[in-house]
């Protein structure tokens, strides 16, 4: 029975065979990875490279701004030659670059080698993205719910993995972390050169151009949309442990247990609800619900302050479980309306915005929090919800919108080549 036997409840877990396991693997891999590394990182450059604390910062910032800028032209490779091929290409690169840290001795290497990682990594976004999307195969968003559950298992083990460095916080414990997460690209490539296929490149109609994307209004509206909302991520990881730590009494390993929450709540519920959310009309919906569940948690985590020290504990977790929820559907409709409003012909060029709007509000969220929320207390708390929700509520129109100028420019495709405007529309996740 599957149920007393180890391997093959993972293999049940994994699903089918063939490339849609072989992306689950390879991503799992390569984010046990990013988990030892994005753990240490900033005390392995500080405390082990000597470089002071706010140019650490400055090059890192320089890093993400600049990387942002291999999104759509990585997508445009991967459309025009095949996602595989511009996803491996970019996994060798970011193996590279990460084995380069550790030979870095000033700032300027730092900074270059950094700024060559994210250049990377969001190329290596924008394929995977595309690639993910030609191994979907009939039930999308199933696929893609677990594939984000064990991304987030990766990241758990990573960073439980990651401790070991920590404790010991001497050259080669950091060292063999960085290496080791370099390992996790170069394997993660050939798990996808062995078992995943090399998808040619889908046709692409005659208006079709690099910038297109740019174009589409609905699209940018929603990339927007859900790069702002990204800052709920940061809201539990950031956000929290600061407030926790700075107005209420709350013991320190409450900060442990509210990662430990959020984790647990994504890895358990990622699939289950994830696989319920198919097309773009459910993704806004599940933005929505999203932005009500961070109305809510919000105001419980500023109330960690107002309470007896014994109660801050379970209040916070219990906020934190709450934003979690949020956060599954958060994801959920992020996927069904980043893949699902993007042609199939120009996935990787979509996949490359997509990052772009995510990345952009994760570089801007720890000023946006710690200013504009920390400074207000209370009420910035409040604002902070009001602000998701918000956010939320416009999910289904922007769903809406998206929906009817794809139908509006099918019908004049439609019209263009003579075809009658009876044939039903393809219902696409």
């Amino acid at each position: 029975m599957i149920g007393k036997d180890p391997k093959l409840r993972i293999s049940s877990l994994l699903g089918p065979g063939g490339p849609q396991r072989a992306l689950i693997v390879a991503n799992f891999v390569s984010r046990v990875g990013n988990g030892l590394f994005n753990t240490a990182a900033v005390l392995y450059f500080t405390l082990v490279v000597h470089l002071p604390a706010a140019r650490v910062g400055i090059g890192l910032t320089i890093a993400g701004l600049v990387g942002l800028l291999a999104g759509i032209p990585a997508g445009n490779l991967a459309d025009r030659y095949g996602p595989r091929t511009v996803w491996l290409t970019a996994l060798a690169m970011q193996a590279a670059t990460m084995a380069a840290f550790v030979f870095i001795h000033g700032w300027l290497t730092f900074t270059l080698i950094a700024t060559l990682d994210r250049l990377a990594a969001t190329a290596s976004g924008a394929a995977g993205g595309a690639l993910i999307a030609r191994a979907s195969g009939e039930r999308p968003a199933a696929f893609r719910a677990k594939l984000r559950t064990f991304v987030n298992l990766g990241v758990v083990l990573g960073t439980l993995g990651a401790a070991f460095a920590v404790s010991a916080n001497t050259r080669p414990a950091y060292t063999a972390l960085i290496l080791a997460n370099a390992a996790s690209f170069a394997c993660a490539g050939l798990i996808v050169l062995i078992r995943v296929p090399n998808y040619q490149p889908l046709p692409r109609p005659k208006d079709h151009h690099r910038w297109a994307v740019l174009s589409d209004r609905p699209f940018v509206s929603f990339v927007a949309l859900y790069g702002a909302m990204g800052l709920q991520y940061q809201t539990v990881s950031l956000l929290l442990p600061i407030w926790l730590s700075a107005h209420t009494g709350a013991p320190r390993w409450t900060v442990a247990a509210v990662y430990a929450v959020n984790s647990g709540v994504c890895v358990l519920l990622q699939s289950r609800i994830g696989s319920r959310v198919e097309t773009p009309r459910q993704g806004g919906r599940a933005f929505r619900l999203a932005g009500l569940l961070f109305l809510v948690s919000c105001p419980l985590m500023a109330l960690t302050a107002d309470v007896p020290v014994w109660i801050a504990p379970g209040l916070a977790i219990l906020a934190v479980c709450v934003h979690s929820l949020g956060e599954v559907w958060e994801s959920s409709g992020g996927f069904a309306l980043g893949f699902g409003l993007a042609p199939d012909h120009a996935q990787g060029q979509y996949q490359g915005l997509f990052g772009i709007g995510f990345d952009a509000g994760q570089a801007l969220a720890p000023a946006v929090l710690t200013t504009a929320v920390l400074g207000l207390g209370h009420a910035g708390w409040l604002l902070l919800g009001a602000f998701f929700a918000a956010l939320g509520a416009a999910g289904p129109a922007v769903a809406a919108w998206a929906e009817r100028t794809r139908r509006s420019s099918h019908d004049t495709a439609r019209a263009t080549h003579g075809q009658p405007d009876e044939a039903p529309l393809p219902d696409r996740a």
